[in-house]
């Protein structure tokens, strides 16, 4: 099994005919993935590899039966194209697309309350169930099938993490990077309920980064509802405060709390913090066997 995504994905790539859209969705088809539609406003008729180019999501879905978006849609239409995937009733939508206004976001995190649609990112790789499909930007050569699942703020670490665990024969069962935006949809505490309830998962590898408390909630939450192991890595150990780094939302400020906390959190809840990047792969292998 895998988390959020699996064969069954019927997956709609909104923005399909923009040069990233058509690139990363020729990826996912080429890894397995079934890439059923593409929409793009006014291009409707028109087909991408053989994917059939819709001008609405109502028609995508209706045609095809797509249950998964994909969004390669410019920063100021992103929000509005999310919320479209919300009305037409798509239950996993993973928003690719960085710089979408702070302001949107909060109106698109408002709207998907009450609704059983789930939103990873913005700012973010997507997710990749590896063998079985890939819904995003990583390289799917870097993975392979396992137990191990992935959770990150940074595609860039988490590429970085995979790569070590393939190394050491460890594969993954989900890799998820939920993004590093001040606003996000699925945070972590979502990815570890899942993981936790996952047959094929053995454990987690949880990478986060300074700024905000997700990490802490997320500490807070392996201490009290999960029962298979989980490996920490905190980015951002030397950054002083007031300094953002990489991420909109990696900026140690009076909001949150620093680096040094976030290690102290996780290692309180029985989480094995590694201080190095380069030690992750190493740890795991320790730990998951």
């Amino acid at each position: 099994m895998s988390i959020f995504i699996d064969q069954q994905t019927r997956l709609l790539v909104q923005g399909i005919t923009g040069r990233e859209g058509q690139f990363h969705a020729r990826q996912c088809q080429e890894y397995g993935t079934r890439v059923v539609a593409g929409v793009t406003p006014g291009k409707g008729g028109q087909e991408v590899d053989g994917i059939p180019v819709f001008d609405t999501v109502r028609e995508a879905v209706a045609a095809t039966g797509a249950n998964c978006s994909l969004l390669f849609v410019p920063p100021l239409f992103a929000a509005d194209a999310i919320l479209e995937a919300v009305e037409n009733g798509i239950p996993l939508i993973v928003a690719i697309t960085e710089h979408i206004p702070v302001l949107d976001m909060f109106r698109v995190k408002r709207y998907l309350e009450g609704t059983p649609c789930r939103l990873i990112g913005p700012n973010c790789p997507g997710l990749i169930s590896p063998g079985s499909c890939k819904v995003g930007i990583m390289p799917g050569d870097i993975h392979q099938p396992g137990g191990i699942g992935v959770i990150s703020r940074s595609g860039t670490l988490a590429y970085e993490v995979v790569h070590q665990l393939t190394r050491e024969g460890l594969g993954q069962s989900t890799c998820i990077g939920i993004g590093g935006d001040p606003v996000v949809g699925v945070s972590f505490l979502e990815c570890l309920a899942a993981f936790e309830d996952d047959p094929q998962t053995t454990g987690v590898v949880l990478v986060g980064e300074i700024g905000g408390r997700a990490e802490e909630e997320a500490a807070a939450f392996v201490a009290e509802k999960m029962q298979k192991p989980v490996v920490g890595f905190i980015a951002g150990l030397t950054a002083p405060p007031g300094r953002r780094m990489g991420h909109a939302g990696a900026i140690v400020s009076g909001a949150g709390t620093t680096a040094a906390d976030k290690v102290a959190a996780m290692k309180e809840a029985g989480i094995k913090v590694c201080r190095h990047l380069g030690s992750i792969g190493r740890t795991c292998k320790e730990l998951f066997t």
